[in-house]
């Protein structure tokens, strides 16, 4: 009754207007298996999205096979940019901010940010993420890596109970 609950005063809280496109992802707890291009190992990724700073922001926290690797982000409205920003921080020691936008017609937010610190030689990733008609969420990405654009990770998430995001 309680998540039930919390769930209703997700949906309805006041947002900024310009975050009312992230409304579905609210309260909302998801897991998926991020597949990375030429890894057989599992990549359990689970997070949750919810309301912050009074509704100025998006607060997402994630955490990779139980805080082998994790990070929060903050999406909110940049006047001066006239735009979706974030800044996402990492357990990794690196950061990234950037942009997004949503495409009212296919329900798609891309976003391309701007990573530093990154030990791989990643400066920039560009991501898609859909909520799909079946209530999944599919996100999948590429990653501008010395200098070439290559295939990023890919996953699938489902919708799931609520859980501890774990930080080692």
């Amino acid at each position: 009754m309680l998540f039930a609950v919390a769930i209703s005063a997700a949906e309805t809280a006041v947002l900024h207007p310009k975050l009312e496109v992230f409304r579905p992802y609210l309260g909302q707890y998801w897991q998926g298996n991020l597949a990375e291009p030429g890894s057989t190992k599992a990549v359990i990724d689970r997070s949750h999205w919810f309301r912050a700073l009074n509704g100025q922001a998006i607060k997402t926290v994630h955490s990779i096979n139980h805080g082998e690797y994790g990070g929060e982000s903050f999406i909110f409205w940049d006047e001066a940019k006239n735009s979706l920003a974030y800044y996402y921080f990492t357990t990794a020691g690196f950061y990234t901010y950037g942009t997004m936008q949503f495409n009212p017609q296919s329900g798609e937010i891309t976003a391309l940010e701007n990573v530093e610190n990154n030990q791989n030689g990643i400066t920039q990733v560009k991501s898609h993420s859909k909520i799909m008609p079946d209530g999944t969420l599919e996100v999948r990405s590429t990653y501008l890596q010395n200098e070439q654009w290559v295939q990023g990770h890919s996953a699938v998430y489902q919708p799931v109970a609520p859980q501890e995001i774990i930080f080692k």
